[in-house]
């Protein structure tokens, strides 16, 4: 892919930080209201924050999931950074490949079928845990950039300096 042009690159960062922080945001309202419906006593109660997880989970859940990997992807084949060539982003990638499936194909359906039932199980306290806890490992690998190049990146790099030595090379025989 082209290289995305600075303001581009900009643009759609301040996008994917924002649609990713979100996400994040999104997760601890479901996990707050699953933990109300789940422990409350009140089947009044319960039923408000099961309609509300409802409301968050056909209106938010998906968009915000494919927003944020569609934005990632994009990312990381405009810059210098790639898909494949850190492993940081590789795993970031896979980690918000697997979070996406699950809330589409998991966390959904459990929403839609507690929000029927006016209850919610203990899963729909720790499907929305373990995302938290997966988004918020994804925010810190964002920001500290841990673990060196792939084998993909290693081999990137040596052949672009490769290339720089003999490009080097040839400007000096020529001077």
């Amino acid at each position: 892919m082209k290289p995305l042009k600075r303001r581009t690159r900009r643009s759609l960062l301040v996008a994917h930080v924002s649609v990713s922080v979100s996400w994040l945001g999104l997760t601890v309202g479901l996990l707050t209201l699953g933990i109300t419906a789940f422990a409350t006593g009140d089947p009044v109660t319960a039923q408000a924050a099961t309609r509300a997880m409802k409301i968050f989970g056909d209106w938010l859940v998906v968009p915000v999931a494919m927003a944020a990997l569609i934005s990632g992807l994009i990312l990381s084949l405009g810059t210098p950074w790639g898909l494949a060539r850190h492993r940081w982003v590789w795993t970031k990638f896979w980690l918000t490949l697997v979070t996406t499936g699950l809330s589409v194909f998991s966390l959904r359906p459990g929403i839609n079928e507690a929000a029927e039932r006016g209850a919610v199980d203990i899963s729909l306290v720790i499907a929305p845990s373990v995302a938290t806890a997966t988004y918020v490992f994804i925010t810190a690998i964002s920001v500290l950039k841990p673990w060196g190049p792939t084998r993909r990146g290693q081999r990137l790099r040596v052949s672009t300096r490769s290339v720089k030595a003999v490009d080097e090379r040839s400007l000096r025989r020529t001077a």
